[in-house]
């Protein structure tokens, strides 16, 4: 009984909206790193888009304070989900396991390394199930997709905010 009345959680209310300009700012930023994501793709003819980016965006440009949004976190966190999700395709190619080994050990890394970012952990899925690719994943598009989110990210925060962001690097 204890344990159902803990379900029910503590009452309290959900954390506020944020302002209507707020919001806009959000979705025209991610919309735009979207959209260049994508554009890019098609102009270099190589990936730089990962599924994984877009609730990296979301993350980093509606939440930027978050430890998750800081670009430690989302460049070591892509780097490691995907480094994960590599091995084990090419290690496990056809084991149904391999991806679940993959997202499992992707998570123990990134808290091992102090470099959470959640949207990351979908990378060895991406890569187990559906890609099957070479380590040049780890560079495209993986290091320079994330590092070109950071980089949109440092330009936005920095225009826009009093505050400085990130909150840390290293």
């Amino acid at each position: 009984m204890k344990l159902l009345q803990k379900m029910r959680g503590s009452g309290e209310a959900p954390p506020p909206r944020s302002s209507w300009p707020a919001i806009l700012a959000t979705t025209l930023a991610v919309t735009a790193v979207v959209a260049t994501l994508m554009y890019l793709t098609g102009l270099f003819e190589v990936v730089l888009m990962l599924g994984s980016f877009a609730p990296t965006a979301l993350i980093v440009f509606a939440y930027p304070d978050s430890p998750f949004a800081q670009p430690r976190n989302v460049v070591l966190g892509h780097l490691i989900g995907s480094a994960c999700g590599l091995a084990s395709a090419q290690g496990l190619p056809e084991r149904w396991w391999g991806g679940a080994l993959a997202v499992g050990a992707a998570i123990g890394l990134m808290k091992a390394a102090r470099a959470v970012h959640p949207p990351a952990c979908a990378n060895p899925l991406i890569i187990h199930a559906f890609l099957r690719t070479s380590w040049t994943f780890l560079l495209f598009p993986t290091l320079t997709g994330a590092g070109l989110i950071v980089v949109a990210a440092l330009l936005y925060h920095n225009l826009r905010r009093a505050d400085p962001w990130p909150r840390y690097w290293l």
